[in-house]
């Protein structure tokens, strides 16, 4: 039975869009160019960290962190970059006994920003503040450790393929898909995806719909054939 609930953070409950526009802006790049390049690079299944170096050779991502912040436009996440099924679904988990958790490929700064929104979560974690990120199967054993469950009570919610879905199941954690982002979008139809996902979902509402018919053994859930 399901006892935890682990969500990534970008594309699973934050819009990333201010995000990615903002690095457009600091990089002098067209938005839908800059867009345009991570989404290639990602699709080919790099980190999408590696776009930044198509524009700037030399590119350092903490200095270039640290800049932003200097120049008083650093990173930055308010209600309106949620996802607006993010608090309910938090909730809706929470309020049938579901241990929530939030943790994902971030800095620091976007857990304190998160903390600071008051979500309905349990804890809050990033790769900054562990000191090993997805898709290491140690970020998993962090995942694990945090929750109070065993492997086989957590599922691991994400959009990405790679990451989230097939980094998770190797580190023997269920996992599903939410099916919005770009990855989300382009992956979800995947076998692989369909194979290693416990759930493919449309949102988080659709989600949550599903885990808590398996924690009631509701035999009319079909987890994976969600369009």
């Amino acid at each position: 039975m399901i006892d935890a609930v682990v969500f990534d953070i970008g594309e699973t409950l934050l819009d990333d869009t201010r995000e990615w526009n903002a690095w457009a802006d600091w990089l002098g790049v067209r938005r839908h160019t800059f867009s345009a390049v991570v989404g290639a690079v990602g699709a080919s299944g790099r980190d999408n960290r590696e776009a930044f170096a198509y524009f700037r050779h030399d590119f350092n991502l903490e200095h270039e962190r640290a800049a932003r912040e200097a120049a008083g436009c650093g990173q930055a996440i308010d209600e309106a970059d949620l996802y607006v099924d993010v608090r309910p679904a938090l909730s809706a988990l929470r309020d049938a006994g579901v241990w929530v958790g939030i943790a994902g490929n971030q800095t620091a700064r976007v857990g304190e920003l998160l903390h600071s929104l008051r979500l309905p979560a349990d804890a809050i974690a990033t790769s900054a503040r562990w000191g090993v990120g997805k898709p290491d199967p140690a970020f998993f054993d962090r995942v694990v450790s945090m929750a109070p469950t065993d492997r086989a009570g957590l599922l691991y919610v994400g959009d990405h393929r790679d990451h989230d879905l097939l980094a998770g199941c190797n580190a023997g954690v269920r996992t599903a898909l939410i099916r919005r982002g770009p990855w989300g979008y382009l992956w979800h139809d995947e076998p692989k995806v369909r194979t290693a996902a416990a759930f493919v979902a449309s949102g988080l509402t659709e989600l949550v719909e599903m885990v808590l018919a398996e924690r009631a053994g509701s035999p009319e859930v079909a987890p994976r054939t969600s369009p």
